[in-house]
């Protein structure tokens, strides 16, 4: 059965823009992929470590015109179909990203490695968006390491962003998702708010500073604000998972939702980024 993902955003740069930002090779390695070769209407490919299963580039191309790519990508052993198509809203464009062949399940067990597509596209779309408003690029996931880690800078002072960390509505609001939140060791920290059922437990807390949540088998995430020149430092480590088997999907969701925690401070009359993502059926069974 071929479950479709779609993920929808509202990018800041006309169609003709982004169009150029995703068949131009150069700025494919910049944002996206760490090599990249484009021969429109013949080749689209992209390879390396910030891409899953890229040792050699597994991509086959479908159909191109002035606002559609669609190519065929081979991972774990399945063809899937990756579609992106671009709709002109003035100064701003609408990109559309369908991706069958997702199993939420499978994000969840990590049975497979197409269980990061979810995330690893949102994290590619969050970049892309960066790139185009001219902001540094966050940290991709880099599928040859263990170690995830990060840090990104906020122009915002310390103790905003730390309540924009700590604080249920306002975590809620700039990841786009419900988030319960109890800031104090012991405390819970649930995706989905307090009423979802499981929730992660903060097992550190430095007030102001620094705070630990464990998610169980996929580690504990951990992040600590610095002053920086008048802005503010937020470092990030994923820690305490199994190796063998990185959580990559749970690491570029969480990253791809710092994006939007930096434009939540820097962005006058902020809105986000995401228009709405529509999951495969029984996606919400856990």
């Amino acid at each position: 059965m071929s479950d479709l993902l779609t993920i929808r955003v509202r990018l800041a740069a006309p169609a003709d823009r982004v169009w150029r930002a995703l068949t131009d090779p150069a700025e494919l390695r910049v944002w996206f992929a760490e090599h990249a070769e484009v021969e429109l209407p013949q080749r689209y490919a992209f390879w390396g470590r910030f891409t899953p299963e890229g040792d050699d580039p597994q991509q086959r191309l479908l159909h191109a015109d002035d606002h559609t790519l669609r190519f065929a990508w081979l991972l774990g052993g399945v063809e899937t179909t990756s579609e992106i198509e671009l709709t002109p809203q003035g100064e701003h464009t609408e990109l559309t990203l369908r991706q069958s062949h997702f199993v939420f399940s499978e994000a969840l067990d990590g049975s497979t490695i197409r269980g990061v597509l979810q995330t690893w596209w949102s994290l590619a779309l969050a970049n892309l968006n960066a790139h185009l408003e001219g902001r540094p690029l966050l940290p991709r996931t880099d599928f040859t390491s263990a170690d995830l880690r990060g840090e990104l800078v906020i122009d915002a002072p310390m103790d905003r962003v730390w309540t924009s960390l700590t604080d249920s509505e306002q975590a809620s609001a700039w990841f786009g998702f419900p988030i319960g939140i109890e800031p104090w060791v012991g405390g819970r920290y649930a995706m989905g708010g307090f009423e979802a059922g499981y929730a992660a437990k903060v097992v550190d807390l430095t007030p102001g500073h620094k705070m630990s949540v464990d998610w169980g088998p996929t580690g504990v995430s951990t992040w600590e604000l610095a002053e920086s020149g008048g802005k503010t430092k937020l470092t990030f480590v994923q820690s305490g998972f199994d190796e063998s088997n990185p959580p990559y999907a749970a690491w570029s969701g969480s990253v791809s939702g710092l994006s939007e925690l930096r434009r939540f401070h820097e962005v006058p009359d902020w809105q986000p980024i995401w228009l709405g993502e529509e999951q495969p059926a029984g996606s919400a069974a856990s």
